[in-house]
């Protein structure tokens, strides 16, 4: 569930080095020694599952500008952050105009790395919204715009990707929520139809006595209330895709001329005296069974099978969890930027704790809970704390609820304000005072603490020593004396300091 880093240097020791130093900080691993060997990674079938690149500057063979070049010839648009021991001004302004977000110097130390990743990720993360927004704008998005890390979500993109270069009719299925429409426009913006209109119904939206003036426009004066000529979407859709939202929802009439409209490529509109001509493509979607509601009577057969050509399933968020992250950093991207909020990313234990949580709203309630963490967030990382709703519902996190006081006397309630519930919720790590009714004794508590820095700060003594505000020498003697370091280290981190 954690970014994975690509480390490309020829170096085999600096190789072993920044592979150890990212591992601690929580990040996945993939080596390079060679920039050939990069680029032959990012441009094969797994390139999705990088997200962020440190790239040596010399190298034999193809360097690191050569692969700042590379990667922008074939339009890969990872971040990546270039080191080499050479840090002159010249390099860094060439390393940059080449497309590398930042620049570190060798050596380089974990916690400059690690600051540089993370904004590396951010960047990233708000450069990938901003060109969904724009091509999805524009008609152009592509399903390089579904970067995912899922085996079944890759599956679905391969057979979009076969339908897309014919005009067959596609059912999309899938629970509400999870991307159908963000699909049916990759497949248009990966076909011959790119650019071109994309129109969306909502059929379940449509009054039952507008349905066909919607679809099918009328003209001035057809009905009561008929002041104007409209077109209807078949034809506002002409030379480009209809997305049938919903499709389920229509009723049974309008089914008849919808079957129709699809099968001779005209429409009637309401009033006309003649049919009008349409190109376009129709994808259908719907969040329910069609065949079990063509068994029940409440959908055309003869239209099922004339939308159900090349049916696509769309898995639910909780079957495709690997993308949780990715996601989550984009729309953290986004509303950060439209907020004015300088958040620099989502905590390890926060991004844990969404990643295991089922989302039956899928895709949509997870960009409704990044937005209300984005609102609720005081600090420069979101955590736990952000998502209160979700960790309620998880086991391991503990969420209360202050009780109901007694009721009041009728006169005490009279022109109350709402009562404000606080749900505090409880990191799984907190530390417990009490054991019973009972203080817990205070070496105890030390020693569960300096445990815990331990822990959150991977083992970097100087940087316990500092956060917890003692001597490097106090510390290493405490972890020998609540049994958390062996002596014999103790003596020889004590001698080196």
């Amino acid at each position: 569930m954690t970014a994975t880093v690509l480390v490309v240097d020829d170096d085999p020791v600096q190789r072993r080095l920044l592979d150890a130093m990212l591992k601690r900080s929580g990040y996945d691993v993939v080596t390079a020694d060679t920039g050939n060997a990069a680029i032959q990674l990012l441009a094969g079938p797994d390139n999705d599952r990088v997200d962020a690149i440190v790239l040596d500057l010399v190298m034999p063979e193809l360097d690191g500008m050569g692969v700042l070049a590379a990667l922008g010839e074939r339009g890969i648009e990872t971040p990546v952050i270039v080191q080499t021991a050479n840090g002159s001004i010249e390099t860094v302004v060439q390393a940059m105009r080449a497309g590398a977000v930042d620049f570190v110097v060798k050596p380089v130390g974990a916690e400059r790395l690690q600051i540089s990743l993370k904004n590396a990720l951010k960047l990233g993360a708000l450069e990938h919204e901003l060109r969904h927004i724009k091509r999805r704008n524009s008609g152009t998005l592509g399903f390089r715009d579904l970067a995912t890390k899922s085996a079944d979500m890759a599956r679905v993109v391969r057979l979009a990707e076969r339908a897309a270069k014919s005009n067959i009719p596609i059912l999309v299925e899938g629970e509400s929520g999870v991307g159908k429409e963000v699909l049916a426009r990759a497949i248009q913006g990966s076909s011959d139809r790119k650019g071109k209109a994309f129109v969306t119904v909502n059929c379940g939206a449509i009054p039952h006595n507008l349905v066909e003036s919607i679809l099918f426009g009328h003209e001035k004066g057809a009905f009561t209330g008929a002041t104007e000529r409209h077109i209807g979407k078949f034809v506002e859709a002409n030379g480009g895709t209809l997305f049938l939202d919903e499709v389920g929802e229509l009723p049974l009439d309008a089914q008849v001329k919808l079957l129709r409209a699809i099968q001779e490529g005209e429409v009637d509109p309401v009033g006309g005296k003649k049919s009008v001509r349409v190109d376009i493509r129709i994808i259908s979607a719907t969040n329910k069974s069609l065949l079990d509601q063509v068994k029940a009577g409440e959908f055309r057969e003869d239209l099922y099978y004339r939308l159900n050509v090349f049916p696509i399933t769309l898995p639910p968020l909780r079957q495709r969890r690997e993308d949780i992250p990715d996601l989550a950093r984009g729309f953290l991207a986004r509303f950060a930027a439209e907020e004015g909020k300088k958040l620099r990313g989502i905590s390890a234990e926060a991004l844990s704790l969404i990643s295991g949580y089922d989302w039956p709203g899928n895709v949509r309630q997870l960009e409704n809970a990044m937005f209300r963490a984005v609102v609720l967030a005081d600090g420069d990382e979101l955590t736990i704390a952000e998502f209160p709703q979700i960790a309620a519902q998880m086991e391991g996190y503990d969420v209360r609820i202050p009780p109901a006081p007694a009721s009041l006397p009728h006169s005490e309630t009279r022109n109350e304000t709402p009562r404000i519930i606080q749900m505090p919720v409880r990191d799984p790590n907190a530390l417990d005072l009490l054991t019973g009714s009972d203080m817990r004794k205070l070496d105890e508590l030390e020693r569960e603490i300096i445990k815990f820095a331990l822990a959150h700060y991977r083992g970097h003594m100087s940087e316990i020593s500092r956060k917890l505000g003692i001597g490097r020498s106090t510390l290493y003697r405490k972890l020998k004396d609540y049994g958390l370091i062996e002596a014999e280290s103790v003596a020889n981190e004590t001698d080196a300091a």
